[in-house]
């Protein structure tokens, strides 16, 4: 656990460094495309949702976007990197395409991890107050006091966030600090993932001559820019479909408390919409995005879609599809995936949340229907979540399929408090335990 501090340390104090310079990159490498947006903290900047014609409704935030840009990615399967030069290639696309209309270059870069396995835990500790007051020393000794279960072989520690603190018993403390007691108690949610698949992601900033100055997991990302601030405080599973994996995420008290992924996404709909009609991926995509769906009705059966090819057969390039037809090759998969999504949040123990809320977001969220579709297998509120729009980000890059992105914006701007922030006493690190973690909802709620 020393080693993860230290890395982790490493990073918050590099990122620290660049926003004092004040620009900074975000990558978000998907398994369908890389986004790149450059930050420049110079002033207040104006944060808000889309509304009808409403003013800011977010607060300020001290950033804008002064360069954005899009690729197709390349190299990244299940949304982990497989093939390092065509990666690197992307990204450098993507960065070096937002560093020509930001004017700037950088030097250091956050990114978002999807896939790698994700795993959460949650871990407990107290402590004595010796002094009968909490200070930020205290805080730093209860979490150290935490013990660590043995999170297996080939396992790195993404986030350890603090989720409640408790003193003499009283429970549901953001911030203990300057409380008076006898005893201090946390509990903290720490998500693990695939440790190759964050040394890759590093090792591939790096060969595009940047410095690594955070990551953080794609799911809590998309939740911190589509959860609405009462969602994040009573209770919301985020599902974002992504065009690799589909990252889960549920949030309480404006923390996460959960995060999985499922190895499924939107290019599985793409493949099966290949092999079924016998086209290339790309008319597959396109037709997708502009005819796809997962309800039909008796009109689907009348509306031909023209499916085009360059094959130089006329028969061949003038094939035709009923949209039912479209419909019916793309909804078992979209329910394959959504059966995955509903057997994590059982598994979470989301049935016992106060609000059942759960928000839809990421490109495969845009298919028509599938918030109804998603509600009827779910069982649950389900609506499609947009991400907030921040200052300078052009409006074609607001959709939902940039909500990664976005939160990783916000992340940067207003990173929350993890166990490395606080200066551990150097005897102090963590014993390990062979008690088995267990999941922080399910037991503590």
């Amino acid at each position: 656990m020393k080693d993860i501090y230290q890395l982790q340390r490493g990073m918050r104090n590099m990122r620290q460094a660049a926003l004092q310079r004040g620009v900074v990159a975000v990558l978000d490498i998907g398994s369908s495309k890389v986004a790149c947006f450059i930050l420049q903290f110079d002033g207040p900047g104006v944060l808000y949702r889309e509304t009808d014609g409403v003013g800011p409704m977010a607060g300020q935030s001290n950033f804008r976007v002064i360069g954005a840009a899009t690729t197709r990615s390349r190299g990244v399967r299940y949304g982990e990197i497989e093939t390092m030069a065509e990666t690197e290639r992307a990204i450098r696309t993507a960065v070096q395409a937002a560093q020509k209309l930001a004017g700037v270059r950088v030097d250091h870069a956050i990114a978002c991890l999807s896939g790698a396995r994700p795993a959460s835990y949650g871990l407990a500790g107290d402590i004595p107050l010796k002094n009968g007051k909490v200070g930020q020393g205290e805080i730093a000794h209860v979490l150290a006091s935490c013990e660590v279960p043995d999170f297996g072989r080939g396992r790195q520690v993404l986030h350890a966030q603090p989720v409640n603190f408790t003193v003499d018993g009283r429970s549901g403390l953001m911030d203990p600090r300057e409380h008076a007691g006898q005893s201090l108690g946390v509990d903290m949610h720490v998500l693990t993932v695939d440790a190759d698949a964050l040394d890759n992601l590093i090792h591939v900033i790096r060969r595009c001559d940047m410095e690594l100055a955070g990551v953080a997991s794609a799911s809590y990302m998309s939740a911190l820019s589509s959860l609405v601030e009462d969602e994040q405080e009573l209770g919301a599973a985020c599902i974002d479909l992504g065009g690799g994996a589909t990252g889960v995420s549920i949030f309480v008290r404006k923390h996460m408390i959960f995060a999985d992924a499922v190895p499924m996404g939107g290019d599985l709909v793409t493949q099966d919409i290949a092999k079924g009609l016998r086209i290339p991926m790309g008319v597959a995509e396109r037709i997708k995005t502009l005819n796809g769906g997962t309800e039909a009705t008796g009109r689907d059966d009348r509306d031909l879609i023209e499916l085009g090819g360059a094959t130089g057969d006329w028969e061949t390039d003038r094939r035709t599809v009923s949209r039912a037809d479209l419909i019916g090759i793309m909804r078992p998969r979209v329910e394959e995936i959504l059966e995955e999504v509903a057997a994590i949040l059982d598994a979470a123990g989301f049935d016992h949340m106060p609000s059942q809320q759960v928000v839809l977001t990421g490109g495969g969220s845009q298919i028509p229907g599938l918030d109804g579709l998603a509600a009827r297998m779910l069982g649950r509120n389900v609506r499609i979540g947009r991400p907030l729009r921040i200052h300078g980000l052009p409006h074609q890059l607001t959709g939902p399929n940039f909500a990664s992105a976005v939160g990783l914006a916000l992340f940067a701007a207003h990173p929350q408090d993890e166990w490395w922030d606080f200066e551990m006493p150097a005897e102090a690190y963590p014993a390990r335990s062979i008690r088995r973690a267990y999941r922080w909802f399910r037991n503590n709620w």
